[in-house]
């Protein structure tokens, strides 16, 4: 008799179990909300525009020589030197505003700067000079000069010294 009751109450939680797994509870229906048309959705003003950079140089001419002239403007342009001269970069700018100019010299063949100067200057149309000289001479090779202003390139030039 005992077999019976424990056959009839498994018998009983699977149908329940199998009748709670069929059920489902009542969900609400989802409720459509009208569009709402355009002409009362409130404009929006759109964000303001960021700041401008400061300009470059309108203009940026790099001029190599061995000697410039009271201007500040190279005399004979030159792309090769000798081990003994003093090489000059005459850097022609045109911005609207006082800048930073500054002059990295590397020597290519070394991948090695062997000089950096900088030089504050004032708006409008400039000539600086930025110039390297070493007593006991340049070693022979490829270099460049590049010319960056406010921390940007604006130009380079290459040379060689034989």
């Amino acid at each position: 008799m005992n077999r019976t009751r424990s056959t009839q109450a498994l018998f009983a939680a699977l149908v329940g179990a199998a009748a709670l797994a069929g059920c489902k509870r009542d969900e609400p229906a989802p409720v459509a909300t009208p569009s709402t048309p355009a002409e009362t959705t409130p404009a929006t003003t759109p964000p303001p525009a960021p700041a401008p950079a400061p300009a470059p140089a309108s203009t940026a001419r790099v001029t190599l020589g061995n000697a410039i002239d009271a201007n500040n403007t190279i005399a004979t342009p030159l792309t090769s030197f000798s081990a003994g001269d003093t090489i000059h970069a005459s850097v022609a700018t045109d911005g609207a505003s006082p800048s930073r100019l500054t002059a990295k010299w590397t020597h290519l063949d070394s991948n090695q700067t062997v000089a950096e100067e900088t030089k504050d200057i004032a708006a409008g149309a400039q000539t600086t000079d930025f110039h390297i000289s070493k007593p006991d001479g340049w070693p022979t090779g490829r270099y460049r000069v590049e010319i960056s202003q406010d921390g940007n390139v604006i130009n380079s030039s290459e040379f060689e010294v034989k």
